[in-house]
């Protein structure tokens, strides 16, 4: 059978577990189904991706069904681009139908999320597969309604039902994009179909208009800033496994959006059009970190952190643009390979993390940093797990993240050989601002990872912490180990990415397994080279060594006594290094012009005994700049009309044959 055959029965199989999981949601047995079926179906997807991407990557799987537009029916295409990003979404759905068997359990309206989970899933695997712009737009109108229910879950919550209504407009913003570049690219002849539209050609002076819609209707969903108002509303309100979903996965079929219509499309690319790509995932990069420095909110912190990383991926499509309008096919194989490679790492290591905190949300009942602390000793295999996804996000070597990061500044390193200044001096720019971002998520996530689970219990609900279910502990644990295999094992992942890039730039990077121990080679072995896996074994030895070493030669002595007090004996827990605390330095260099940040302090007069206090207020420049005056003006607006409801009959009359004159007056004088 055909592998697009196989994915659509995957899809069917999907829907049809919407029905099941409405029917039988008030059995015990519903949660086994539904999340039984969902793991089954997409670990069935990631073998088909898998094998197509490296069995047959230049052999297009087609099918048409007689459904969608009356004369091109719905299209259905699974070239390696797609396959790859099928392979993504389906890694990380089996991965969160695993952690949802257990943590269903846990969570207060599992019913709510039965039905629309499998429909989640089903929607992001159609808007892969979708090869006409119809099928496409109402595929993401699915996703994106099904992803708005599961948001939803909790309704009852204010902020909750806050967090979906942002959403929806959101969403439909970026909808209403998309279907302006669909129909620029589909032109007066109506060519709907994705062949057409390849077929047709570059689109003239439209290709910036079209570019700049694709950004922004791709850049709604995927949290490019300052179109990320959503993203830490919708993800910490949906429950844990959603949220992993959401932010790990369904960013990514809003990457895979902008590179189907940009690179695939639109025709061949001019130097120009990496340049508000690079602005934007730049920005995005750095503002998206410095937001989650700010946050106390554990599942805000991912959230934004996700912003940061969408930013990565950003940068490094807007390389790969300037890189091949210039044509210059080996840089651009080299940042396509890097940001594409960043999309797989991140929905591994972004899902493994939110599976973390909703372990620790599971287990305490607190998303506040804050409240939490010392939770290692009583949640060991959570702390080590969410260690490890902290430290692949940091980038740090051996796992995952530093590969990819690495190649991404190492496209950044061929920037002099660009012919234009403009990029010249901005490629330069966007990866300092890079580095700027690196350094700040490893400061991000040693305070989340050290508040949360270092120290002292800070709440009774912390000190009563236990570890969760073995189901989510098994999730995270295999997304962990992908994190250190992929991370070990670069040159794997980048020989697999090569036919999609090879579908994109027409050309590819070196061969990375016919090198010696595994070690890649972006460009020549003379400029630059890594090795994950001598690394790995470095580590691995010299930790091991060490440990030997002070068990066997260091004193036996060992000698136990209370912490220095300071003379303050059974002192607050409270007295311990805060999150607040941590991001202070940060806080008072960048929050003045990032987000208008203001400290006051409330210094009890002597004798008085309050606590002193201080308030930090801080600003979302986004929402306050871009969103508000949006708002005022659409309720200025809707005021005025409103009164249109009470004309009298003779207004009304004037009114509609005003209306009438001015329309023959424009088709009258249309060209």
């Amino acid at each position: 059978m055909a592998p697009i055959i196989l994915l659509l029965w995957h899809v069917a199989v999907l829907l049809c577990t919407v029905g099941l999981g409405v029917v039988i949601r008030r059995s015990a047995l519903a949660r086994r189904a539904v999340y039984g079926v969902s793991i089954a179906t997409c670990g069935l997807a990631v073998a088909v991706a898998l094998v197509h991407l490296l069995a047959s990557p230049a052999i297009d799987s087609i099918a048409v069904l007689p459904l969608g537009l009356p004369w091109i029916g719905a299209n259905f295409r699974l070239d390696a681009l797609s396959a790859f990003f099928v392979l993504v979404i389906n890694l990380g759905g089996a991965a969160a139908s695993l952690y949802g068997l257990g943590y269903g359990r846990h969570e207060s309206e599992p019913r709510r999320v039965l039905p629309f989970f499998p429909a989640f899933l089903a929607g992001m695997n159609l808007v892969l597969l979708a090869d006409d712009a119809f099928t496409f737009l109402l595929s993401w109108e699915f996703m994106s309604l099904a992803s708005w229910a599961l948001v939803m879950t909790h309704h009852r919550d204010d902020d909750n039902r806050r967090a979906g209504y942002v959403y929806l407009v959101m969403a439909s913003a970026g909808t209403f994009a998309l279907l302006l570049a669909f129909g620029l690219l589909a032109g007066p002849e109506g060519g709907y179909a994705f062949a057409t539209m390849r077929a047709r050609g570059p689109s003239g002076d439209l290709t910036g208009l079209v570019l700049t819609l694709a950004l922004l209707g791709t850049g709604s969903k995927a949290g490019l800033v300052p179109l990320h108002v959503w993203l830490p509303l919708a993800h910490p309100a949906a429950p844990s496994h959603v949220s992993a979903l959401m932010s790990g996965v369904m960013t990514k079929v809003a990457v895979y959006g902008f590179i189907r219509i940009v690179f695939d499309l639109l025709g061949p690319p001019a130097w120009w059009w990496g340049v508000p790509v690079l602005i934007a995932g730049a920005g995005t990069a750095a503002l998206g970190v410095l937001y989650a420095l700010m946050q106390n909110d554990i599942k805000r912190v991912l959230a934004y952190s996700t912003i940061e990383n969408i930013g990565l991926i950003f940068v490094g499509l807007g390389l790969a643009l300037a890189f091949e309008g210039n044509g210059m096919k080996a840089a651009a194989a080299l940042a396509m390979t890097a940001a594409l490679f960043h999309v797989l790492n991140h929905a591994l290591f972004k899902s493994l993390l939110f599976f973390g905190a909703g372990a620790v949300l599971t287990a305490t009942g607190e998303r506040r940093m804050e409240m939490l602390g010392g939770l290692l000793n009583r949640m060991p295999a959570t702390g080590l797990l969410f260690l490890v996804g902290a430290a692949a996000i940091s980038a740090l070597p051996p796992l995952n993240g530093f590969a990819s990061e690495w190649l991404m500044l190492q496209a950044i390193l061929l920037s002099p050989d660009l012919p234009q200044w403009a990029l010249k001096l901005l490629v330069p720019v966007v990866g300092a601002l890079l580095a700027l971002a690196a350094a700040l998520a490893a400061a991000c996530f040693v305070r989340a990872f050290g508040i949360t689970f270092l120290g002292r219990p800070r709440s009774e609900a912390a000190t009563k912490a236990h570890d969760v279910d073995r189901l989510s502990i098994t999730a995270m644990a295999i997304l962990a180990l992908l994190c250190l295999f992929t991370g070990v094992f670069p040159a794997l992942i980048i020989d697999a990415l090569a036919p999609v890039v090879d579908g994109l730039t027409d050309t590819r990077m070196p061969v990375q397994t016919h090198i010696a121990w595994l070690s890649i080679v972006p460009i020549a072995e003379s400029r630059s080279s890594y090795n994950g896996l001598l690394v790995f074994l470095f580590i691995t030895v010299s930790a091991s060594l060490a440990a030997f070493v002070i068990h066997r030669v260091a004193s036996n002595r060992v000698r136990r006594a209370p912490a220095w007090d300071c003379g303050f004996p059974n002192s607050s827990p409270a007295t311990q290094y805060t999150a607040n605390s941590f991001a202070q330095p940060v806080r008072r260099v960048f929050g003045g012009f990032a987000f208008r940040a203001t400290e006051r302090v409330d210094m009890p007069a002597p004798g008085d005994g309050r606590p002193a206090r201080m308030t930090v207020t801080l600003h979302d420049l986004a929402w306050e700049l871009v969103y508000d005056p949006v708002v005022g003006l659409v309720n200025v607006l809707a005021e005025r009309l409103n009164h249109l409801q009470f004309l009298t009959i003779r207004r009304y009359l004037s009114l509609v044959f005003g209306a009438l004159v001015l329309l023959l007056l424009i088709i009258a004088s249309w060209p």
